[in-house]
């Protein structure tokens, strides 16, 4: 009998690579689906996700299709999951689709056994048409651009009576406490002091001098544009892979809130605009100049705009943020390679080429050219 292909992650880069976290076995779903009693029996696993911070699996039971989903408790507690699920459960009951949150047989939304913290969700309408893209993939069209702009306005809207703080900290979040700071550095220090890992990688490094100069020549005024935002819990991670579409192109389906966290509309607007506007795996491979579609940022904004008006100085406010709003979740990067998962090369990286190296590009010609075309073209009312 043939063996099985491996099974292989999305890199740092554009190449696949073996996985941090083992893949979820058959005899380990079906005995964290047992804690789960509205899925039923198991009846087989039918593929292994390819992103690399968890584990997870498309589970088939007798009742139905389910996402089984792995981490390392280091990484995610139940509490830290919870934290998930209660913004999670409000969107659902404001009507934005959502994947279904299992429950387990105490009435929890988290199995604990071990190292690992298991959650489970009922598979979600939609095509999963980005499934297999890495990160920083673009959008296939600019009308997919547009659709998730919709969909973006439309969660934020749902989202504005959800009231929880902001969430404790812990790896892989998207927080919000060094970009809206009065002195940025300051607070940067205060967040690397927490994180001894990230400290200790950071202590031969000049990140004080490199954060100083970004900020100097890339943040001028932003922590006094942020401070007329108003506070909201966000979905921070937001790319083609983590929406399902619908046959008309809308976006069915919003999942994965790993990194959800109270910030404000504006933050989760440039993340979307960072994370699919500007093609950051070609950096550095020759062409710099040409990996940004300042259109399809434009197209972010105007699909927003047809749900939540955006003024002019929400506009310049995400183009003041777009060159940092990486930062503090580049950071984090640093701290779980360097800590949690022991990869310094990785945390170099991570440190070098994402944390300093995206904020250098929009320095560049062709960086300040894509910020002044969503300044000057960006939809205002």
């Amino acid at each position: 009998m043939a063996s099985q292909p491996a099974h292989l992650v999305h890199g740092m880069g554009t190449a696949m690579e073996a996985p941090t976290w083992p893949a979820i076995t058959a005899d380990e779903a079906e005995a964290v689906l047992a804690r789960f009693p509205a899925a039923g029996r198991m009846t087989g696993l039918h593929w292994h996700s390819p992103r690399p911070f968890s584990a997870a699996t498309l589970v088939h039971a007798t009742q139905g299709a389910f996402l089984l989903k792995r981490h390392h408790a280091s990484v995610r507690s139940i509490e830290g999951l919870a934290e998930e699920h209660a913004f999670i459960a409000h969107l659902a009951g404001a009507g934005v689709s959502v994947a279904e949150v299992m429950a387990t047989a105490d009435g929890g939304s988290v199995v604990a056994r071990g190292e690992w913290s298991y959650e489970l969700f009922r598979e979600a309408p939609g095509a999963d048409l980005y499934r297999d893209s890495l990160s920083w993939t673009p959008f296939f069209t600019h009308a997919h651009a547009h659709a998730a702009g919709v969909a973006l306005a439309t969660l934020h809207l749902a989202a504005r009576d959800f009231m929880a703080p902001a969430r404790r900290p812990q790896p892989l979040v998207a927080s919000f406490t060094i970009l809206p700071a009065a002195d940025p550095i300051a607070a940067a220090e205060v967040y690397v002091a927490a994180r001894p890992a990230l400290a200790a990688f950071l202590t031969p490094r000049p990140w004080r001098r490199d954060l100083a100069r970004l900020f100097g020549t890339l943040g001028e005024g932003l922590p006094a544009l942020l401070a007329a935002q108003v506070p909201l819990w966000t979905h921070n991670d937001w790319h083609p892979s983590n929406l399902l579409w619908a046959g008309d192109g809308s976006v069915r389906t919003v999942f994965d809130f790993g990194l959800a966290d109270r910030t404000c509309a504006v933050h989760d607007i440039a993340t979307a605009i960072e994370r699919t506007a500007i093609q950051w795996l070609k950096l550095g491979q020759g062409d710099d100049a040409a990996i940004a579609d300042p259109e399809a940022a434009i197209a972010i904004l105007s699909g927003y705009a047809t749900i939540r008006p955006l003024s002019r100085a929400d506009i310049a406010t995400i183009v003041r943020l777009l060159p940092l709003v990486h930062l503090e979740f580049a950071l984090s990067e640093i701290d779980y390679f360097a800590g949690i998962v022991d990869d310094p090369d990785a945390a170099t990286l991570a440190c070098d080429d994402y944390l300093v190296g995206h904020a250098d590009w929009f320095l560049s010609a062709a960086g300040q050219d894509f910020l002044e075309r969503i300044g000057g073209e960006g939809p205002v009312r």
